[in-house]
């Protein structure tokens, strides 16, 4: 049974947080914004159901469940405009459309280190899923030591007056890496840390994401000798 967690808001307080964070009166369409946000939050429903049916069908057909559990989010309007800005898009519909896919994310928190690769390759083979980018820092960790699968994938989302592709942000990593991933996170944002404390802490966590993954390799060998 997968828990699967979302912390996006419904539309009514979207729209609130819209007005609040300035995005009403700076966006040159504001009832298209407002339906770019509707469509992530519909697309990210369908690509969570779709990896729910997955792991059931592991469940089912191999007796193992891949996935551990989902998170969902869609990014605040505040976050956008801090990303247009930061990246010099200019705060328009077309710029969003044309560069910014990870409004809706959604991230899958895997048992083992091959179930990244399962999900990936179970999720993307299906006809109606594309994939626009994807990145791999599993194979190839970032230099402070991060791990994550980072794909960024269209699903057809249903609507009255038709179909409309919408892009959708995965990331896929296992419990060990999320963990890490989530103190280093703490870390970066902890702005009362000393600098000297931080970077201390900062080579202690890259020498622990090797540690980490080594003791993650032989658990998943473990689990194959027991297969």
């Amino acid at each position: 049974m997968i828990l699967r967690r979302s912390n996006f808001l419904n539309l009514a307080e979207t729209q609130r947080q819209m007005e609040q964070s300035g995005l009403k009166e700076r966006i040159d369409d504001f009832q298209m914004i407002t339906q770019i946000y509707l469509l992530r939050r519909l697309a990210l429903n369908e690509v969570g159901t779709k990896l729910e049916n997955l792991d059931d069908e592991y469940s089912a057909l191999h007796a193992h469940n891949p996935i551990h559990h989902m998170e969902e989010r869609l990014k605040s309007p505040a976050s956008l405009i801090e990303k247009m800005e930061r990246k010099g898009y200019g705060v328009t519909i077309q710029a969003i459309e044309a560069n910014i896919f990870d409004i809706a994310g959604i991230r899958v928190i895997t048992n083992y280190i091959d179930d990244i690769h399962r999900v990936e390759d179970a999720l993307i083979s299906q006809d109606d899923i594309t994939l626009l980018k994807r990145k791999d820092y599993v194979g190839k960790p970032k230099e402070n030591g991060y791990r994550s699968l980072h794909l960024v994938v269209s699903v057809p989302v249903f609507l009255a007056e038709g179909s409309q592709k919408v892009p959708v942000e995965i990331q896929i990593r296992t419990i060990g890496m999320d963990m890490w991933a989530s103190l280093e996170h703490k870390l970066r944002y902890k702005n009362h840390i000393d600098a000297e404390k931080a970077q201390t802490y900062a080579g202690e966590l890259k020498d622990t994401a090797r540690e980490l993954n080594q003791i993650e390799a032989r658990m998943q060998g473990i689990y194959h000798d027991l297969l």
